[in-house]
């Protein structure tokens, strides 16, 4: 096991100057960018919701790929939790006693990498290999979650960045196995009472 190592000798001078904008910013401010580092993850899970409720309208292959965008999110949330497990690098409001929007996690929350922008990464990457237009929304979404990490101050950047990388690279890894997913319009899960998962029940009956 690595010990944790001082992530503050590589950006945390960035670290400071991005929470020494936070703290000077105006106090309208920190709320929703508290609440959106906190709860963010869940713009995903909607949209992961409505591109399967829309896959579902295009073909029974569309719409297992995007239930396929899940299990690709919760892969790379189980990379990156080993790689924090493994390097155990302590949260910068903890090594450099900085006042921070957040509660400083407590000791034993690792900071490197960042669950959050792994999470917020792949889910972008998986949704955007199923709808270009959905996926547009959760990269910009996924950026803003990133960047919020830093600016609550419970992250370095180059948590957050490692965190998108992770997130990023299982994601693109997973979307090979999304394109050779096979066409199940014949299958008899299609006809079955599951069936309503991979076809919405309108286009069933016109078939």
């Amino acid at each position: 096991m690595i010990l944790a190592f001082d992530g503050s000798t590589i950006d945390g001078s960035t670290y400071r100057y991005v929470t020494g904008l936070a703290k000077s910013s105006p106090t309208w401010l920190d709320s929703p960018v508290s609440l959106w580092s906190t709860y963010g993850l869940g713009l995903f899970g909607v949209l992961m919701l409505l591109t399967w409720w829309q896959a579902r309208r295009e073909s029974p292959r569309a719409a297992l790929a995007a239930l396929a965008v899940p299990v690709v999110v919760l892969l790379a949330y189980g990379i990156d939790l080993g790689l924090k497990l493994l390097v155990r690098e302590d949260r910068p409001c903890r090594s450099l006693r900085v006042a921070t929007l957040e509660a400083c996690p407590a000791q034993g929350d690792w900071s490197f990498p960042s669950n959050h922008a792994a999470i917020a990464a792949a889910a972008a990457v998986a949704l955007f290999f199923v709808s270009r237009r959905v996926g547009a929304v959760a990269v910009v979404a996924a950026g803003a979650m990133a960047a919020s990490r830093v600016w609550v101050g419970v992250h370095y950047p180059h948590d957050v960045a490692a965190g998108v990388l992770v997130g990023s690279l299982v994601a693109m890894a997973a979307s090979s196995l999304l394109r050779a997913l096979p066409d199940v319009s014949g299958h008899p899960l299609a006809a079955s009472r599951l069936g309503v998962l991979l076809i919405a029940p309108r286009l069933a009956k016109s078939g």
